[in-house]
């Protein structure tokens, strides 16, 4: 009977070895594929959902229960607004939002009693990221009813426009002449400085003479989660009803959003795309949402793409 060579036992040795490293190989590359292929399949079953939820909900929109207009803030990746998400009679505040993208608002009131005078508001110390984008609603209060009766609203030294000018009335105890600016000039110091200079034709025949309301909001980037898509929910409370921010019930939707474009655009009722912050709070009819899913972002391209388009139905006619 004839035995093998050493030199013939080795060829056999080294060829097994590279046929089982070559199989082995195989099999892992087959199983990674397999792995991730589950993970993404996952992935995109849990972020169509979300969407298709943010979609019925979006499209439900409704004023808060404390009188707030539906639609609180419209950035390219955060969206807040009103909505009785489960139908039990109340009214939730809901946010959408991207895990690095942050929000804020603050309210302040100043007043004047002196004819002609003027009042002020400061912000500061409000940012915790970096700004992305700010803006101001402005409303006055007082002795307005005269073209020659109005206010001046200045931000930083710099003139934005005038309130009241037109369309107000004296002493309604009602906040008019409503308007919206953005801010984000001036705003990236984490300081801003609201000023309102009544018009020399303005008298203390109210309780005072002016009143004028700055509601500043701003949208940041925070860091960490940047990939994390979330939803946070508010319920109100008390009466009058409220919504305490530290109430917020935040449950992650997606790990895997890898968004560089927005993940929301938004639209008035002839389908013009909207792009300035007041003018989205103002004339949002139609929104189009937007995700890019990946559980591995070093796999290009294997992107997968989420797209839907709702229309807040009870905004239509406002």
């Amino acid at each position: 009977m004839k035995s093998f060579t050493l030199i013939e036992t080795m060829v056999v040795i080294t060829v097994f070895t590279l046929i089982f490293g070559a199989v082995s190989a195989f099999i892992v590359t087959a199983y990674r594929t397999q792995e991730y292929t589950l993970q993404q399949s996952v992935a995109i079953n849990e972020a169509r959902r979300g969407i298709e939820t943010m979609v019925k909900e979006i499209r439900e929109a409704v004023h808060g229960e404390d009188g707030s207009y539906p639609i609180v803030l419209a950035a390219d990746k955060e969206f807040i607004f009103f909505s009785d998400i489960d139908k039990d009679g109340e009214t939730e505040r809901v946010r959408y939002f991207l895990g690095n993208a942050g929000s804020g608002s603050q309210t302040k009131e100043c007043s004047t009693s002196t004819r002609g005078g003027s009042c002020s508001a400061v912000f500061s110390d409000f940012l915790r990221g970096s700004l992305i984008s700010a803006a101001v609603k402005v409303s006055a209060d007082g002795d307005l009813g005269l073209s020659n009766e109005y206010a001046e609203i200045f931000t930083d030294g710099n003139l934005l426009d005038k309130v009241c000018q037109t369309g107000c009335s004296d002493c309604p105890g009602a906040w008019q002449g409503t308007k919206n600016f953005t801010v984000s000039d001036w705003a990236q110091d984490d300081s801003l400085s609201f000023s309102a200079y009544a018009s020399s034709r303005v008298d203390p025949v109210c309780p005072h003479a002016m009143k004028a309301k700055f509601e500043f909001s701003w949208e940041e980037e925070l860091a960490g989660s940047a990939h994390e898509f979330k939803k946070g929910v508010i319920e109100p409370l008390g009466d009058p009803p409220t919504y305490p921010s530290e109430q917020e019930q935040v449950t992650i939707l997606s790990s895997y959003v890898r968004n560089v474009p927005p993940i929301f655009r938004y639209f008035d009722s002839q389908g013009n795309e909207l792009t300035d912050l007041p003018a989205r709070l103002q004339d949002t009819k139609i929104m189009d949402l937007f995700l890019i899913i990946n559980v591995n972002s070093n796999r290009p391209p294997q992107d997968f793409e989420l797209k839907s388009s709702v229309q807040l139905r009870n905004l239509k006619d406002e």
